[in-house]
């Protein structure tokens, strides 16, 4: 197969027939601009290949706009599960689409890869939902402004340096969710600092998020146990306040694996964290961690590589309070995990993650629901 080559962005505006047209004579290139936060829009990468570079880029476009529909669904189901996209044809689909963008283009006599973010018709794909009996959740509203205080002795720091729990929220991959840490630039600073966040201050709390255009301001307070430079765990307590006004509270303890650095401990918890509030805490409330346990589970893995994977999402899950690896073999990983809560508290957190935790006799079993899911 010949090299592929590598094509510059451009972005695409059409109305249904137009668009064959459009893909014969090209469109003028022009920059990929920073997408706002849209639930009608999905970016999906496109691998095709056909007998032309003309017909695999058509065939990668139509299989990327079914792709990214799917997608954009699956946001739509708000916390409850996702929903699947209506049988619609690729006309059908193609209609839906208002606009779409193409970046990272590589192509060879008969293979095209690119990146495509499709933008999506918010009423026609809301009318076409409908029909096909398909309730939406609520669709996203405006960022979350996260506040992230961290209390390791004397004062809690917020724009003070050094802050690791705020590096550890502002280092999540770049799109990673709807959740913003403010610049902290002289407006931030005078709106809001460690105190007033940690005392529930609702006049510099709503203004934080006025300042950010948020509609929630989430306070995320982490203190430390133990060394600030070799902590055994942290405890996360996460305020979400809605013009000033407390609406919800939850705590999340994560103690610190063996040799997990501070720096890793807190970004694990930051990720973890973020992802409950992203889901709307749908697992329901953490537990109150009045009840503790621990277990010996068996893994199936592939390798080192799906054991590294998955171990960094059994990390996430809140009610894992701690990962020792037992034995490792090629085929599978047995691990002993200390969990917060009941058993079947912890089943379900699992089941977020695509993981069945299963009695076997004698070790308890982690089984992947669907091939991969886990990695």
């Amino acid at each position: 197969m010949m090299p592929l080559k590598a094509r510059g962005k451009r972005c695409r505006r059409f109305s249904g027939a137009v668009l064959l047209v459009a893909l014969a004579v090209g469109i003028i290139s022009l920059p990929v601009g920073a997408q706002d936060a849209d639930p009608f829009t999905a970016t999906v990468t496109v691998d095709a290949t056909a007998d032309t570079v003309i017909k695999a880029r058509e065939a990668a476009r139509i299989d990327g706009q079914r792709r990214a529909l799917a997608a954009v669904v699956e946001q739509l189901s708000g916390g409850g599960p996702p929903a699947k996209a209506p049988k619609l044809d690729d006309k059908a689909i193609t209609d839906l689409v208002a606009s779409f963008e193409v970046a990272n283009e590589r192509m060879s006599a008969v293979r095209y890869v690119a990146d495509y973010t499709f933008h999506f018709r918010a009423a026609e794909v809301r009318r076409v939902l409908g029909n096909a009996g398909i309730a939406l959740g609520g669709e996203p509203g405006k960022p979350g402004i996260v506040i992230p205080v961290y209390q390791s002795g004397g004062q809690p720091r917020l724009w003070d340096d050094p802050n690791p729990w705020r590096d550890a929220w502002e280092q999540r991959p770049p799109g990673a969710g709807r959740l913003v840490v403010p610049l902290g630039d002289a407006g931030d600073i005078a709106a809001i600092d460690g105190d007033r966040a940690r005392a529930e201050d609702a006049n510099a709390l709503a203004e934080i998020a006025r300042r950010n255009g948020a509609d929630e301001t989430i306070v995320a307070l982490a203190a430390t146990r133990g060394p600030g430079d070799k902590p055994s765990g942290v405890d996360v307590t996460v305020r979400r306040y809605r013009a000033g006004r407390l609406v919800d509270s939850r705590n999340a303890p994560f103690d610190a694996n063996p040799g997990e650095s501070a720096r890793d401990l807190l970004r694990r918890a930051a990720a973890a964290v973020a992802a409950q509030i992203e889901s709307g805490w749908k697992t329901a409330p953490v537990p109150g961690y009045d009840q503790a346990g621990s277990l010996t589970a068996i893994l199936p893995i592939a390798g080192l590589d799906d054991w590294v994977q998955a171990r960094e999402r059994l990390a996430a899950v809140p009610t894992i309070r701690k990962i020792a690896l037992v034995a490792l073999s090629r085929q599978e990983a047995t691990i002993e995990i200390g969990y917060a809560g009941s058993i079947d508290q912890l089943k379900d957190s699992l089941a977020g993650i695509n993981l069945d935790l299963v009695r076997g006799d004698p070790s308890w079993r982690l089984a992947r629901t669907r091939p991969g899911a886990a990695r």
